[in-house]
């Protein structure tokens, strides 16, 4: 199963907006250019998010997109779905073989599980480990 950059992106959207969530609007322009991404695809991606009642915006001079829920209750399936569709690492699964199927429903359950498990705090909450901690060692 591959998520293209509908999914990378929106899920990068999501997180920003948990990030500072409480705090009002975010532009997709700020986000645009703190990750550098084309804001035009972030717009493209946004308005899905909206209509399936994801995110909210905010019209005007101090306006943007802020959560439609807290960053506790939506997942990154949430996300992932709307914007790449049903999770599936294969086409036709009930098609293929019994050892084949099984094997490609415990993949999709699995990936569905860890995605269904992780919310929008979880990822915001997420400390980059390769940060420098301070501390140089030499051998």
């Amino acid at each position: 199963m591959k998520i293209s950059t509908k999914g990378r992106y929106g899920l990068t959207i999501m997180i920003e907006l948990a990030k500072h969530y409480g705090e009002g609007p975010v532009p997709l322009r700020q986000i645009a250019e703190e990750k550098e991404l084309s804001e035009a695809y972030l717009e493209q991606l946004v308005s899905p998010l909206r209509i399936a009642g994801l995110v909210k915006s905010v019209r005007g001079a101090y306006g943007g997109y802020l959560l439609a829920l807290s960053p506790e209750k939506i997942s990154a399936a949430d996300v992932i779905k709307v914007l790449e569709g049903p999770i599936q690492p294969v086409e036709g699964i009930e098609e293929e073989e019994s050892p084949q199927r099984e094997l490609w429903i415990r993949i999709r359950d699995a990936v569905k599980n860890v995605l269904d498990t992780t919310s929008l705090q979880d990822l915001a909450n997420h400390k980059d480990d390769t940060e420098y901690d301070g501390y140089m060692f030499y051998i």
